[in-house]
């Protein structure tokens, strides 16, 4: 490549391409280093690649560099062990985007204000990219994205300097299926879904991903490759929907919906188990489905299934307020003036990721109802900023004073460093949103509140 040590197998066709990925020789450069860019990062490093992270946050890029991790899955043992092999830097030049053959586009995509897709860390990366790509570079997409927006929205951006996608690069997209904090399942064991814009891009593209994961899935297409991704976030976000909703029919009835899916999924076939929780979280489930939304209305299309399927979400974390309000005034408290602690503020269990957490928005309503409001997280320290919030916390220390203290305390992410039975002797009342305690309340059943 032009400016740099780099080969260009391309130039050389396709098979040249192939063949520097199969010898290691292909340099591969990462641009965003969060939860998905990094392990990407440490599984192409891993196998023998040398790899450049890039990314806008130099904050960031020094701490990686320095062999530190902000990622609390991702130990700084391994990013230092990077560091230490040689074939890891991270950078915020972007003018080094020449020293790669194989680009990979890993930064968020989140929703506008009224649920339209946001597209701006894409097409902004496509425009730093478009002033420096050269001719034999593979781009690749893995931002989650409906159908079509490689091809119409990234492209355009790629080809500004005049180089032509399929004819002077190649490009193709790849869904991101990271799991983060998942001990079964990361990105060396998962297999990847590869749609290209051409076949010489198909074919490079899952040459490149099949020299590091198990089994790649072709495409014939990049808009079949993306449609696939929400299809999985979708699924499961109508779901759980479904869940959520028979989790307020259920207790209006007096029926433990918990002990009802454990009895369910005891069926060999025809079903599987999803579980109700205060609200959706994480930056694929909330999100993507409202991508296929935006993107089907040009087409005359209401997706009314994934619509309600978000209301039903959306709507949990006031069902939540509402079983606080009822368990306070049964004991004669009021929510204004009530001291509640919210323990777990990351979206799931056992990792640090807050990205749309339901724990973020329940410390809101709370606050914004009068409550006096406290969090614990063994993994958040301080709550980071994020998109749509203002909140601002430290995580309390949770002790046998500090949880008798409470007026209430919300269970909204059930981490597994939190010890019910230990926990339980020293709180006056628990809404249990994740049914953590529902097999060991014995004495404590008339203290906790399901929700």
């Amino acid at each position: 490549m032009s400016n740099s040590s780099v080969s260009n197998p391309l130039r050389s066709g396709a098979a040249a391409f192939i063949t520097a990925i199969s010898n290691k020789t292909a340099k591969v450069g990462v641009i965003g280093l969060g939860y998905v860019g990094l392990p990407l990062v440490e599984l192409f490093a891993r196998n023998g690649f040398h790899v450049k992270g890039f990314d806008i946050d130099t904050t960031k890029v020094d701490a990686l560099n320095s062999g530190q991790s902000y990622i609390g899955h991702i130990g700084s043992e391994r990013v230092a062990s990077m560091i230490a092999s040689g074939r890891f830097e991270a950078t915020s030049d972007f003018a080094r985007l020449g020293e790669v053959d194989a680009i990979i586009i890993c930064v968020p995509t989140p929703l506008g204000r009224h649920r339209e897709p946001d597209l701006g860390p894409v097409i902004n990366t496509g425009k730093m990219i478009g002033k420096y790509l050269e001719k034999g570079q593979l781009v690749i997409l893995e931002s989650t994205t409906y159908p079509g927006t490689t091809r119409d929205v990234l492209r355009p951006e790629l080809e500004v300097g005049g180089l032509k996608a399929g004819v002077d690069f190649l490009m193709a997209y790849s869904p991101e299926r990271e799991d983060p904090g998942n001990p079964s399942f990361s990105a060396a064991n998962i297999p990847k879904v590869v749609g290209g814009y051409t076949p010489d891009s198909a074919q490079v593209a899952q040459a490149l991903y099949g020299s590091v994961v198990p089994q790649v899935i072709p495409a014939t297409s990049c808009e079949v490759a993306e449609a696939c991704k929400i299809l999985e976030n979708t699924y499961r976000a109508v779901n759980i929907a479904l869940v959520n909703e028979l989790k307020v029919v259920f207790d209006r009835m007096g029926i433990d919906v918990w002990e009802v899916i454990d009895a369910a999924k005891t069926k060999p076939f025809g079903f599987q188990a999803f579980y109700p929780g205060p609200g959706l979280g994480g930056h694929c489930i909330p999100i993507d489905p409202f991508y296929l939304t935006w993107a089907a209305r040009p087409y005359g299309v209401h997706t009314r299934f994934i619509e309600l399927a978000g209301e039903i979400n959306t709507s949990m974390p006031h069902y939540v307020i509402e079983r606080i309000t009822e368990a306070l005034n049964h004991r004669g408290r009021s929510i204004h003036g009530s001291k509640i602690l919210v323990m777990g503020a990351a979206y799931k269990p056992n990792v640090d990721d807050c990205r749309e957490s339901p724990s973020v928005e329940l410390m809101e309503l709370l606050e914004e109802r009068g409550a006096i409001v406290t969090y614990n997280d063994p993994h958040v320290p301080e709550l980071p900023p994020l998109r749509g919030h203002t909140i601002r916390m430290s995580s309390t220390e949770l002790s046998a004073e500090s949880l008798s203290s409470q007026d209430c305390v919300l269970l909204a992410t059930d981490h597994a460093a939190y010890d019910w039975p230990k926990l339980l002797p020293s709180i006056g009342l628990l809404i249990d949103t994740r049914g953590a305690t529902r097999k060991i309340r014995g004495e404590f059943s008339d203290r906790i509140v399901t929700a």
